[in-house]
């Protein structure tokens, strides 16, 4: 079965930067299950594993406009240390989730002066170009509980 819309696909990926480094990988922790067409990868990636089969391996390289988006400069925010949780040891490089206009984010601590605390909103792999290895393990068709929810349940169905 070819990868089309509301095909569950479980693949195995590895994921590098610009320098080889890898950023994150499915090898040892079992494939990562989707239900295409619904929006659940980066659209780069998605976009080139329509009509994939199982057994099929391909490199590919997505740009920032088809991944994770350019770096914002609007979303690094300064905010008084009391507005962050009042247990936490803030310290710079630390991520933590915060509520915004757009659901919960993740931004992480890029400085601290004092009271102030310096916010980057923007996705850790923004601005990047990600470097995919990519083979598909597994296709069938989604069940409808997996349609109306738009995610794979069972197994490959964690999130990342």
């Amino acid at each position: 079965m070819q990868i089309a819309k509301d095909v569950v696909a479980l693949i195995e990926y590895t994921l590098k930067d610009d320098s080889g480094q890898t950023l994150d990988t499915s090898v040892g922790r079992g494939p990562l299950g989707y239900v295409h067409g619904h929006g659940n990868l980066i659209p780069g990636l998605e976009a080139q594993l329509e009509g994939k089969s199982v057994g099929d391996t391909f490199k590919v390289s997505i740009p920032p406009a088809q991944a994770y988006g350019e770096r914002s400069e609007e979303a690094i925010h300064k905010v008084w240390r009391r507005q962050l949780p009042p247990d936490a040891e803030i310290k710079v490089g630390m991520q933590f989730q915060a509520q915004s206009e757009h659901g919960t984010q993740v931004v992480t601590v890029i400085g601290v002066d004092g009271d102030r605390v310096m916010l980057d909103g923007n996705h850790p792999l923004a601005g990047m170009t990600l470097h995919f290895d990519v083979k598909i393990v597994e296709t069938r068709a989604a069940t409808a509980e997996e349609l109306q929810h738009g995610h794979v349940h069972g197994a490959g169905g964690h999130h990342h």
